[in-house]
């Protein structure tokens, strides 16, 4: 079999799988954990890994049935999207993978290389002319480039002669003669914008830790060339070659008192946790916000939750405080529709919206993420109560979609669990509202004229104040004030 022949059958017979956007336009994943090995036999749905985005968590099948050839990244890695990262032999009973003979690549070249002889005869769609495939001349690579490419290698580079200085004469003056110009030209200035460079050189920068927006570009048109990183990566190699020489290194400055690094530790920001901070601080200074606070009497609420648990409609279903909170803040909304809106700033537009997707923010292992229950206003409670505890039951084990954290409209956070009284939540970027439920204590309250201990909530609400005026805001919360200091309002407003 020939080289060709064997490596078309070994493109045919090993099928590679990329890293796909599992989420809405995210461009990387961390590979979390691998549940196959090279030499495992995989069929088409199987799955063989778990990433994880900037939103959440997601198992990735295999489209193929065969054996697994390679495993291109390591767990923990992080990966761009479209990036290969599995390869499989879908024939792996036509014997071992015949690799193509590495002989081929200068036979290649060489025909490429030589001056054409006359358009072949190919069949149609195939081929190309012989002209069409003529490399043209590498540029020669500058002497000084040269240099220090060889210092990055290791190899020491030919020491330039270094010039002699020549005694003038006793009795006349001595003249200054300038240096003869170098023969390199010099480099150009960075060009603003985004650097002009190839691929290759772009990893090659990325791998030796260089910013090509701080390289000086030398090749033609302004782009930076492997020589141009080279040269801006030999400072940095200088440095402990000095010190290794005897030469003394600047001091550096003094830690700060009670610095001490031994015991710090530093956890690379990603995944979950990178997309959470991001959208907290592009929401904390885009929408300007504005948080109410309303403490109620909810002891009528919290006797109703207990009925409702004993109620056979309910039965299995989780039932607790949030879920009327949740209830009252959809019944809220319905009676004050205009809170319920997203900022459109690309168009200067009020996006007002007749559904009400509900966010639930939901402590992670891997962050804090907020999945929603889509059209909530208009499920009943069996309904909403069985959509909620799937919601946080999926989140806890760290299976949430990206789907099914997009689309909200307004969310609750029950800061309650914690013992927490109350807080000032940060919007859910795109929403208009978010509602924080605090704990619930038995507190001195005066019901019916008479001081008595009752079970007692604050609530917050951050709102949008493009989108809720102060007036509107205000009425909103305390309507949710009101449903649960007396949820027979669930009826009467519902």
């Amino acid at each position: 079999m020939t080289a060709g022949t064997a490596g078309a059958a070994n493109t045919q017979r090993i099928r590679e799988f990329k890293m796909p956007d599992v989420g809405e336009g995210l461009t990387e994943a961390e590979i979390l954990k691998w549940y196959v090995r090279p030499g495992d036999t995989v069929t088409d749905g199987q799955v063989v890994c778990e990433v994880e985005t900037a939103k959440a968590a997601v198992e990735l099948p295999i489209p193929y049935d065969g054996v697994v050839h390679a495993l291109h990244f390591d767990e923990g890695t992080t990966v761009d999207v479209g990036t290969v990262i599995i390869a499989v032999d879908t024939d792996p009973g036509a014997g071992p993978v015949q690799e193509a003979p590495a002989a081929a690549a200068p036979a290649e070249s060489a025909e490429e290389d030589a001056e054409p002889q006359g358009r072949q005869a190919v069949l149609v769609g195939y081929g190309a002319a012989p002209s069409s495939t003529k490399r043209r001349a590498r540029k020669p690579q500058p002497a000084v480039a040269a240099g220090l490419q060889a210092e990055l290698n290791g190899r020491a580079a030919p020491p330039a002669a270094a010039p002699v200085a020549v005694p003038a004469a006793p009795a006349a003056p001595v003249v200054p003669v300038p240096a003869p110009a170098a023969s390199v030209p010099a480099p150009a200035a960075p060009p603003a914008g985004r650097p002009l460079a190839k691929p290759p050189v772009r990893k090659l920068a990325k791998d030796l830790g260089i910013d090509l927006a701080t390289v000086a570009p030398t090749g033609p048109d302004g782009t930076i060339t492997r020589d141009d990183v080279y040269a801006a990566a030999a400072p940095a190699e200088a440095a402990p070659a000095a010190a290794a020489a005897g030469v003394p290194a600047p001091a550096e400055a003094a830690a700060p008192a009670g610095f001490d690094a031994a015991r710090e530790r530093r956890v690379p920001v990603r995944g979950v946790r990178k997309a959470t901070a991001q959208a907290m601080v592009a929401s904390a200074f885009t929408a300007p916000h504005v948080t109410e606070f309303i403490t109620v009497d909810v002891t009528r609420t919290m006797k109703l939750v207990q009925e409702l648990k004993q109620d056979p409609d309910l039965a299995g279903l989780r039932v607790n405080p949030l879920l009327l909170v949740a209830k009252a803040f959809l019944v809220a909304l319905k009676r004050h529709p205009e809170a319920n809106a997203a900022w459109d700033e690309a168009a200067q537009e009020i996006v007002y919206k007749d559904y009400i997707n509900l966010g639930i923010a939901a402590a992670t292992p891997r962050g804090l993420i907020v999945p929603n229950i889509k059209d909530a206003g208009n499920k009943p409670l069996p309904q909403l109560a069985a959509e909620l505890g799937e919601l946080v039951a999926t989140a806890r084990e760290g299976k949430t979609s990206p789907a099914a954290m997009s689309g909200g409209t307004v969310t609750i956070t029950n800061v309650g669990v914690f013992g927490v009284d109350t807080g000032t939540p940060i919007l859910n970027p795109g929403e208009s509202a978010i509602l924080a439920f605090g704990a619930v204590k038995l507190q001195p309250w005066v019901h019916k004229g008479k001081v008595k201990p009752r079970q007692v909530t604050t609530l917050a609400l951050s709102f949008d104040h493009r989108l809720i005026d102060g007036e509107l805001g205000s009425k909103l919360l305390a309507d949710i004030a009101a449903v649960l200091e007396r949820p027979k309002r669930l009826i009467t407003w519902g």
